[in-house]
């Protein structure tokens, strides 16, 4: 199992309403909004790292209103 936090930064106002979109997303466990440099975390858990990076570079920023996302892979279990 592949564990990631993806980072996402949004558009003003937009925040509230790409949660929820976030949070149907396949692969997405968990998605909150967070104070800070980014607004949104979303946590992932897949089968293989590709899943991760299928879903932070084409599900999450292929909604609009997204403007820019950073993703971390967890490296412990």
């Amino acid at each position: 199992m592949v564990h990631a936090f993806i980072m996402i930064k949004t558009a003003a106002g937009e925040s509230e309403r790409l949660v929820d979109a976030i949070r149907g997303l396949e692969s997405v466990a968990e998605a909150h909004i967070v104070a800070g440099a980014y607004d949104i975390i979303a946590e992932v858990d897949t089968e293989e790292v590709y899943e991760i990076l299928k879903t932070s570079s084409t599900r999450v920023q292929g909604l609009q209103g997204v403007t820019d996302t950073k993703t971390y892979i967890s490296l412990d279990d």
